[in-house]
């Protein structure tokens, strides 16, 4: 027995069933079209399904979806460049982040530093939005640099100035020289009240 091809409003009522959290409509979608269907569904903009379960928190609909799609649609961006990650960053749904980035067989923790169009990660998106605990999440989970973990900061002693380069998410580079204080100098303690 052959599924039937979904068309264009099929895809579109799919699409604002995963945005509304509406299981039970996802279910039949995929009894009546079969699961491949979900790969390829898109909005205007270039949603996809976990674009609108993760954007709106809607974590059934989400663990539901994920059993259905293809791993690599964790990795699909739109026409902003955004995952689904960064959609559930923007929002503060720390379930949903979880299960997009621990997800089998996903890109898992590779999600975290995929950069928007605005050149923002997830993590970016939740730091710019105030969501300390989801940043939080993000950092202590997230890829470190390999050459980087481990190493601790060595400073001579007789070092007079450290220069720091910072580059923030644009690419701007800063330049900060740090003065050691001398070792014979104390912090100035506040004036007395005599």
């Amino acid at each position: 027995m052959s599924l039937a091809t979904p068309t264009a409003d099929d895809i579109e009522d799919l699409l604002l069933s995963c945005r509304y959290g509406d299981l039970e409509d996802v279910q039949q979608f995929v009894d009546r079209f079969g699961p491949d269907p979900l790969n390829d569904a898109r909005d205007e903009r270039g949603n996809t399904v976990l674009h609108m379960a993760a954007g709106n928190g809607h974590t059934e609909t989400l663990e539901y979806l994920l059993r259905h799609v293809s791993p690599a649609l964790l990795s699909a961006q739109n026409d902003a460049r955004s995952t689904a990650l960064h959609w559930a960053a923007l929002n503060s749904h720390l379930a949903v982040a979880q299960a997009l980035v621990k997800f089998p067989n996903g890109p898992g923790l590779d999600l975290i530093d995929v950069k928007n169009e605005a050149g923002r990660t997830p993590l970016g998106e939740a730091e710019n939005v105030g969501w300390e605990e989801g940043a939080k999440w993000f950092v202590e989970v997230m890829n470190l640099d390999e050459s980087a973990k481990g190493e601790e900061l060595q400073v001579a002693e007789d070092a007079e100035k450290i220069e720091v380069e910072i580059q923030d998410a644009e690419g701007q580079v800063a330049k900060m020289t740090i003065g050691q204080r001398p070792a014979d100098a104390a912090p100035s303690d506040p004036p007395s009240a005599t």
